[in-house]
């Protein structure tokens, strides 16, 4: 099915065509939703940004455009308002049509370029170290991005780049050796690896001899000394095994796990290609890329003069990867925006290498809970499964306080979705390049723009379902809404406007979008079900309201389900 503003925008290119066929700047032709509902369903400004062309005053054309708009199914009503912006009223009997379609046909997205691979990297934790909240945002606006790129119709391929090679195994294996607890290992080897490092950082800064140690150990690991292979396959086999019970517990999962040590015998031919090209240069013992001075970029480091490797190379090995393996459409990596330009280096010296993809970092700011600073190697993270935990019990109180009758595993699989999904979305609300300090009163609010507010709006539409089966009354979406009040057609029209919010979140990377429309449309459904009686009217209009109702309760659900957040039937 079109996306509607598409379809009005293909009625104005007829009318252009009408009387200049040679007109081709169509990206000045946008189509908006109106910013009130007095101002119609959609405005455009195309008039006023395109008078020009046409020599003529912008009132002038956009009483033309009208004039020339073709008949259709889709426009009631067109008014030129202010110095040229154009008004677009719907047809009730279209948008109608076009609200009960949405639940049974697929929006189309055609006309975006779908073609090729969009591999997206997030993420990625550190191989023998608790997830903390430090990994929170990018773990889950990733895979927000990952479903809404798929809804749109984009094959998505979701990367979790572990830190599974590095200096810390060096550290980690010297540390084991001197200061294991075996029973403590044996019953959370995550965390015991992460008290070993921890002690090691402490000690090491009384005994400069460990850092030697610890060198020593890595430089085994890395030559395949069989007893340290060992113990680094055993490393990141206990410590994946509990990063998959994190991503399950929040319902996210990606296709592949290439981590930093799957690219490091890749490394050597990177670093050969890019001195075949000229693109680095020896300095002093190191392989250096220098950057033009438009580009505003530190020299980067390739490869140092002891030959060690460094996160550039890493970064550059994965995308001669993806460059080498897929046929790309984007390559995305989704970090915070301490990073920028560090991924400015790293793509910029792959397109002069010839690795040729769109490239996107998708940037966050920083999460903090009560002004706690995060830190991986002090001692006072906070572990992602404590907030969890926290999570799901907060939660629980609220749903053992307001519905104590529920059945005990009932209350129980609420808490955990109502929980999460609170957590998750009081990150996925906020525009990602803005730093956000959580709050657990505002997340579990069941009043404004959370969570729990948009659950239960979608559980509210499930009681009402119930009680009209029990009146002998079922949702048909195949007889006709009608509009009797002016927030049903509101509704209808959020409803509408819903692929195109979507279309934008994935175009520019920001689930925000999709949760903010979502609010917008659960606060017009309140103002319905406050003022309109569903089930207390004629037939006719019972069938229509309760198809409204339900479809927005599917919108809800739908939208919920793009930001990674489950519903449940009551709440």
């Amino acid at each position: 099915m079109e996306l509607v503003a598409r379809r009005i925008e293909g009625l104005f290119k007829k009318a252009v065509q009408k009387t200049e066929s040679g007109f081709n700047e169509w990206d000045k032709l946008v189509i908006q939703p109106a910013s009130s509902e007095e101002f119609g369903d959609y405005q455009t400004n195309f008039a006023l940004t395109s008078a020009r062309f046409f020599k003529k005053a912008p009132k002038v054309f956009a009483q033309e455009l009208i004039s020339s708009v073709p008949e259709n199914k889709v426009i009631e009503k067109l008014e030129v308002a202010g110095p040229g912006f154009i008004n677009i009223f719907l047809k009730n009997e279209f948008v109608s049509g076009v609200v009960a379609g949405s639940v049974s046909e697929k929006w189309g997205f055609s006309h975006k370029n779908l073609s090729g691979v969009v591999v997206i990297d997030y993420s990625s934790p550190n191989i023998a170290k608790p997830m903390h909240v430090g990994h929170l945002r990018t773990t889950i606006i990733g895979d927000s991005i990952k479903r809404i790129m798929r809804y749109v119709g984009y094959e998505v391929i979701a990367d979790n780049h572990l830190g599974d090679w590095g200096t810390q195994f060096g550290k980690l294996i010297v540390g084991y050796r001197m200061w294991l607890d075996k029973d403590s290992y044996e019953k959370d080897p995550v965390r015991e690896l992460e008290r070993i490092y921890i002690k090691f950082q402490e000690e090491s800064e009384k005994d400069n001899v460990l850092e030697e140690l610890a060198r020593g150990e890595l430089k085994k690991v890395q030559s395949g000394d069989e007893e340290n292979l060992k113990l680094w396959k055993e490393f990141v086999t206990v410590s994946v095994a509990g990063i998959k019970k994190i991503y399950s517990r929040m319902d996210v999962d990606f296709d592949t796990w290439y981590g930093e040590s799957f690219y490091h015998s890749l490394m050597p031919e990177v670093v050969e290609e890019l001195l075949k090209k000229e693109i680095v240069k020896e300095d002093e013992g190191a392989l250096v890329a220098y950057f033009d001075e438009e580009e505003n970029l530190h020299p980067c480091i390739i490869r140092k003069k002891d030959g060690a490797y460094l996160y550039a190379t890493s970064d550059l090995a994965t995308v001669k990867f993806k460059n080498d393996t897929y046929k790309m459409n984007k390559a995305v990596y989704v970090t915070d925006d301490r990073q920028q330009a560090h991924f400015r280096q790293v793509f910029s010296i792959a397109k002069k290498a010839g690795w040729d993809m769109e490239f996107a970092h998708v940037v966050f700011g920083i999460m903090s809970f009560k002004g706690v600073t995060i830190s991986t190697r002090g001692g006072n993270t906070i572990h992602l499964s404590n907030l969890l935990d926290e999570a799901e019990k907060r939660a629980y109180d609220v749903v053992n306080e307001k519905n104590p009758e529920l059945p005990e595993d009932e209350k129980r699989n609420i808490a955990k979705v109502v929980g999460i999904g609170a957590v998750k979305y009081a990150d996925l609300s906020q525009n990602r390049t803005s730093n956000i300090e959580f709050s657990w009163e505002k997340a579990l609010n069941f009043d404004g723009n959370t969570a729990p507010y948009l659950q239960y709006s979608y559980a509210r539409v499930q009681s009402v379902l119930r009680r009209a089966k029990e009146a002998g009354f079922l949702p048909d979406i195949t007889k006709e809404i009608t509009f009797e009040t002016g927030i049903e057609k509101q509704i209808a029209v959020a409803i509408v406007r819903f692929p195109e919010v979507v279309e934008k979140a994935a175009d520019y990377y920001k689930p925000n979008l999709i949760a903010e429309h979502l609010f917008d449309l659960a606060q017009k459904f309140s103002t319905f079900y406050n003022s309109c009686p569903i089930l207390k009217c004629e037939e006719d209009m019972v069938i229509s309201r309760m198809n409204l109702a339900y479809i927005t309760a599917e919108t809800i659900k739908l939208g919920l389900s793009l930001l990674g957040i489950g519903t449940v039937e009551r709440m």
